[in-house]
């Protein structure tokens, strides 16, 4: 069985969200043959494509991708399901003598990848019950102020309108009398290495780049996008499934839609709605994983360089 042999070591490419993670991935798979695992929970919905900021088409056809437009709305596909969907696809391309990168900044997906599963218990739809009356009586930030005095580590991951993860931190503690965090200590371990690549983008830059990729998704139609799915999964919006949908990016225009704001708002607030994501993906993977950062300044000799070194990094010992 394949994963009885020796493995190629995986390269893992990740960092905030306009750090450069795909382009980067791009080349390091051109000169390596790989195929790319991305690691981002919206790009693998297939009407979530200018808002994911997706791969090019003519991209995807080049290079092998996996997990990009896998997935209807309205689909749930969790973390867990990912760590061991991903694994078994790693396994697949190594049989078939190519490397495999991961590379994007969907926080769970990476760590449960990484580092494996936690042992979480099951639900308990008595307990989500209580807690889903608490949010509607009282709002989310009571709910968060809570997780971030049970499990301030979780706490830092998420904010209060992440209620799906924020009902799941509590319900697990109330089940188990144990926190997120202390569960993730005892995990199962993969029997894969992976290399971390964090790409490490000074603030202001990082802000720089979220602004500007913000304004050329405006002009690429992301509002026709955004409306297209307002439309379509109006349905679905206030619904149990409606995360997905619930994105940075489609959130506030919907609300435009909706007459709650202006356009011109709806835009600033996606600015600050992703910088704030970044904020808390990077908080994360400095919190729970090992990761070796490295400066991705932009310009071509440095990420010559960059690439250079990720290549040697994995490369299969002789």
């Amino acid at each position: 069985m394949s994963s009885a042999q020796p493995q190629k070591p995986v390269l893992v490419i990740l960092g905030q969200t306009a750090s450069g993670k795909t382009a980067l991935a791009l080349q390091a798979a051109r000169r390596l043959d790989a195929e790319i695992i991305s690691a981002d929970s919206r790009q693998i919905y297939r009407e979530l494509t200018i808002g994911s900021a997706k791969p090019p088409e003519e991209l995807l056809h080049e290079i092998p991708h996996h997990f990009i437009d896998e997935k209807n709305i309205g689909e749930p596909f969790t973390a867990g399901e990912f760590a061991v969907e991903a694994h078994r696809r790693i396994l697949d391309i190594h049989d078939r003598g190519k490397q495999a990168i991961v590379a994007g900044g969907s926080t769970l997906y990476i760590e449960g990848l990484i580092k494996g599963l936690a042992d979480l218990p099951p639900g308990d739809p008595e307990i989500r019950r209580k807690l889903a009356g608490e949010l509607s009586a009282s709002g989310s930030e009571k709910l968060f102020e809570r997780l971030k005095t049970l499990d301030p580590v979780q706490a830092a991951t998420l904010d209060a309108t992440k209620t799906h993860r924020l009902i799941r931190s509590l319900e697990i503690i109330a089940i188990s009398g144990r926190t997120v965090t202390d569960l993730q200590q005892s995990r199962k371990v993969p029997d894969l290495t992976f290399i971390t690549c964090g790409l490490s983008v000074p603030r202001s830059t990082l802000y720089e780049r979220i602004d500007g990729r913000v304004d050329g998704m405006i002009r690429s139609g992301l509002i026709d996008e955004a409306e297209l799915l307002y439309k379509k999964y109006y349905s679905l919006l206030n619904g149990e499934n409606a995360g997905v949908l619930k994105t940075v990016g489609y959130q506030e225009l919907f609300d435009y839609f909706e007459g709650r704001t202006t356009l011109e708002s709806a835009v600033t607030l996606i600015k600050q709605h992703t910088r704030n994501y970044a904020k808390r993906q990077l908080t994360f993977f400095k919190n729970r994983l090992n990761v070796n950062w490295v400066e991705a300044s932009g310009d071509h000799a440095a990420m010559e360089a960059l690439i250079e070194t990720c290549c040697r990094a994995i490369a299969t010992p002789s």
